[in-house]
């Protein structure tokens, strides 16, 4: 492993030669080579998708972990859109000329070498790859057992790229030791490693959050609410609570737990349990809940889990005051979501909220760095420090100081 990430090291250098325009050139044949290969990573992913069969996984991770045409396609079309991104590295965020004449600058920089360990995803391999080669970043990876065919495919296809351009294939590479004792050391290698991304279940994060010595930024679970409020569209709320849960549940921005105001809960829950149903969506509810519509009951613990599944709690809860109080206790700082036409409600919730990302009549399923224009991502930083939300191209880079002087001293 020391070797290893020695070399990846090494490398980081090499990237510091490649201007912009050699970058988004290489992105771009990277694009091509997932598409020209599509028959060969369709095959990588059968294997893993075979195993996931034997191994009875659940439906919410065969869907992430499935690869068709169009997702390969989609991969490929996520690196173009990095590739148009502007240059990240070099950019000048400030500047200033202080009592003494020193002209200082303050200037865009890489990180330097990210490990990455994620589940399920090997669209992820391509993306964060991708974000961190255009931020000239050198990205190692650690991917799930169970799309580990789908991830050896996906980085050979991107590190032939590399070797073409007569570039290291250490830029970009998969970690040789992908058990649980690998990403023990991984996580410890703060001479060779500047930053670890997790973004899995809650095990995994937590365990990387409280063993590693390198920085790390979780991609923590999605404990994702929306709240309807006694002055929302009605028609609109239910449009937006049915895409929230049900258009695709096991991922980490879709909702789960529905807040409903209880000066509206008994006019709204019987139409929203008409959509739900229609949605095959298992509910339960509040004792409020139970009493207007036939519900399981919802449990504390219940209200504490990320289900990644078509399951949804119901609560009903007193106006925007015990929405708030509702996801100060139980959420995890992702995305949160209300419905309301009164502004002072609107932005009382904003104001309230303490997430990544709050949105007033939208959909938390567009906590997304594609959706947000950033190409992809890296992952949906839950940190408060340095980055998050979805982190894009501009969440792998820092800044350093360059100061100009002519002979001052101090």
């Amino acid at each position: 492993m020391e070797a290893f990430l020695a070399k990846a090291k090494e490398s980081s250098r090499v990237l510091s030669t490649l201007s912009g325009a050699e970058k988004n050139r290489i992105l771009k044949e990277m694009a091509e080579a997932l598409r020209a290969n599509t028959p060969t990573l369709l095959k990588a992913n059968a294997l893993d998708m075979a195993d996931a069969e034997v191994n009875n996984l659940a439906p919410s991770l065969k869907d992430r972990l499935l690869l068709d045409e169009e997702r390969i396609d989609g991969m490929a079309v996520a690196i173009e859109e990095i590739a148009a991104l502007k240059e990240p590295v070099g950019r000048v965020l400030d500047g200033w000329v202080t009592e003494d004449g020193l002209k200082i600058e303050k200037v865009s920089v890489p990180i330097g070498v990210i490990g990455i360990i994620y589940e399920s995803r090997p669209n992820v391999t391509s993306d964060t790859a991708a974000l961190s080669f255009k931020s000239a970043n050198v990205c190692v990876l650690k991917g799930g057992k169970e799309a580990q065919n789908s991830n050896e495919a996906i980085a050979k296809v991107l590190q032939e790229v590399l070797k073409k351009n007569d570039l290291p294939e250490a830029l970009i590479s998969l970690i040789p030791d992908a058990s649980r004792e690998g990403v023990a050391k991984l996580i410890k290698m703060d001479k060779y490693v500047d930053l670890i991304v997790p973004r899995g279940g809650e095990g995994l994060i937590r365990y990387v959050s409280e063993n590693a010595s390198v920085p790390v930024v979780k991609h923590d679970k999605g404990q994702c609410h929306t709240y309807i409020d006694e002055d929302a569209n009605i028609e609109n709320a239910i449009a937006i609570a049915i895409n929230a849960k049900v258009q695709r549940p096991g991922v980490c921005n879709s909702m789960e737990t529905l807040l409903v105001d209880t000066a509206i809960a008994e006019e709204v829950l019987p139409q929203l349990k008409s959509a739900f149903d229609a949605a095959h969506t298992e509910l339960k509810g509040c004792e409020f809940t139970q009493k207007s519509i036939e519900v399981a009951p919802a449990t504390e613990e219940d209200y504490d889990t990320e289900y990644l599944a078509n399951i949804l709690n119901i609560r009903v809860v007193d106006g925007v005051e015990g929405a708030i109080e509702h996801i100060v206790r139980f959420g995890s700082g992702h995305s949160e979501a209300i419905i309301t036409e009164n502004i002072t409600t609107a932005e009382a919730f904003l104001n309230g909220i303490d997430a990544a990302a709050v949105y007033v009549n939208a959909s938390t399923r567009f906590t997304d760095g594609g959706a947000f224009g950033f190409g992809a991502e890296v992952g949906i930083s839950t940190n408060k420090l340095h980055a998050r939300g979805p982190m894009g191209i501009e969440g792998l880079t820092t800044y350093k100081f360059k100061i100009y002087g002519s002979g001052q001293i101090r």
